[in-house]
């Protein structure tokens, strides 16, 4: 009889391992549940190989290649979503899993995701299971997408998982694109006039300080800052040591060096804390992080619910996967107030980070069992708000950006032509 190794977790969430011997992982399924467990994870234990004993006449086989991890990089979204609607598919249809993932395999083109799924195809042949043999590729399948298409296993429903697994990540796709959508515009005009600034400075302004040192006009305060900014940005001042680096330098490496310090300081949990806090106050832009964090966690977690995963590894999962460290500290305190017995609603009320109305929605699903229904109905209603705020938010910004651009160029404007009203009234005198 074939022994099976199991990962499971008792009613409390803690992990338990073991083996069990039985004649199928069907039957091996249902005996861990029988001994109060959920499974996890169920994969038959291989037989060790006698030295010697493989091929013909005592011949070494050769080994199998290893599996491609898929380097640094990771796999686009949009692969990904359609690999699993595709899958999805074929294990409708009633394909053998083995099968459906060489048929995509052989579709994909070269590049990194045919990698993945040919190490994916590797795993699966050597007799591990889908999810483990995907949990092996991080850089392609988050620890989301591995847990969901574990409790398919389990439960035998994997086409049905890997549908709306789909779905989730068309739906927070689509929320991602929304998101940026409302930032490029914004961005771009900035940095066009940034640009457009930088020129007036290197070229522009130093030809009338050369009109107004000919005429030697006693300049206004605001004529002799601007020029003082246009000196130190093409580097024309008088004195300078060799060290100096003119202004338009800092100007156009600026945006490489904060996005650098960014990144930097997202890998620390301080810079991490500190970031995401000054993001959600943000003016303007902090209701719409706030709005898509709620979104984007609700979703999550209602998904993994309605897949049969622990609550308790649920909440573990999204808060993984939450991408903010506000939300990520809330779900801990969630988990562990559920861990000990308590409700789900009251330590996410006392953090503050959701509105009153997700709190108490929350709340009637703990207390009539519809938790995964609640959550993905709060999930919905947020995708609309998110929607009315990026479109409330790009038609604010636009006359902000107007009005903005509208005083640099007025006040370059003014200053450099005061000085010449006075030239021209000294010259008729």
């Amino acid at each position: 009889m074939p022994t099976f190794l199991y990962d499971a977790l008792d009613k409390s969430g803690n992990r338990q391992k073991g083996q069990i011997d039985a004649n199928s992982s069907e039957e091996a399924i249902q005996r861990i549940k029988l001994q109060g467990y959920f499974p996890t994870s169920v994969r038959e234990q291989r037989a060790k190989k006698v030295k010697g004993a493989g091929g013909e006449g005592g011949k070494k086989v050769a080994k199998k290649k290893p599996a491609r991890r898929g380097g640094v990089f990771k796999v686009k979204q949009k692969h990904l979503t359609t690999f699993t609607r595709q899958l999805s598919t074929l294990q409708d249809a009633g394909l053998p899993l083995l099968r459906s993932l060489q048929i995509l395999e052989s579709q994909q083109k070269p590049g990194l995701m045919k990698s993945v799924l040919g190490g994916v195809v590797e795993e699966v042949e050597g007799g591990s299971s889908l999810s483990d043999s995907m949990g092996k590729f991080p850089k392609a399948f988050n620890p989301l997408y591995c847990k969901m298409v574990a409790a398919g296993e389990i439960g035998g429903v994997l086409d049905v998982i890997l549908q709306r697994l789909a779905e989730f990540m068309e739906k927070a796709e689509r929320l991602k694109r929304r998101v940026k959508g409302a930032l490029i515009y914004p961005i771009t005009v900035v940095i066009v006039a940034i640009l457009i600034v930088t020129g007036m400075m290197y070229f522009i302004i130093p030809q009338f300080k050369d009109i107004f040192n000919e005429f030697e006009i006693e300049l206004p305060a605001i004529t002799a800052g601007l020029i003082n900014v246009s000196s130190w940005v093409a580097g024309n001042y008088p004195t300078k040591d060799a060290m100096y680096i003119p202004g338009w330098v800092y100007v156009m490496f600026s945006p490489l060096i904060i996005f650098i310090l960014y990144k930097l300081a997202r890998k620390t949990k301080p810079g991490r804390a500190l970031l995401d806090k000054m993001f959600m106050h943000a003016p303007l832009f902090g209701k719409l992080i706030r709005k898509t964090s709620v979104a984007r966690f609700t979703r999550t977690l209602g998904t993994l619910i309605s897949a049969g995963v622990p609550i308790l590894e649920a909440i573990t999962i999204t808060k993984e996967t939450s991408g903010n460290y506000v939300f990520e500290k809330a779900l801990g305190k969630v988990h562990d107030s559920i861990r000990e017995g308590e409700s789900f609603a009251a330590p996410l009320r006392e953090a503050k980070v959701c509105d009153a109305l997700v709190v108490n929605m929350i709340d009637v699903g703990e207390e009539t069992g519809d938790m995964d229904t609640m959550l993905l109905k709060i999930a919905d209603n947020y995708d609309e708000e998110v929607d009315v705020a990026v479109g409330s938010l790009i038609s604010l910004i636009e006359p902000l950006l107007i009005v903005f651009l509208g005083g640099i160029v007025g006040t370059i404007v003014v200053a450099m032509f005061m000085p010449l009203v006075k030239m021209i009234e000294d010259l008729q005198k």
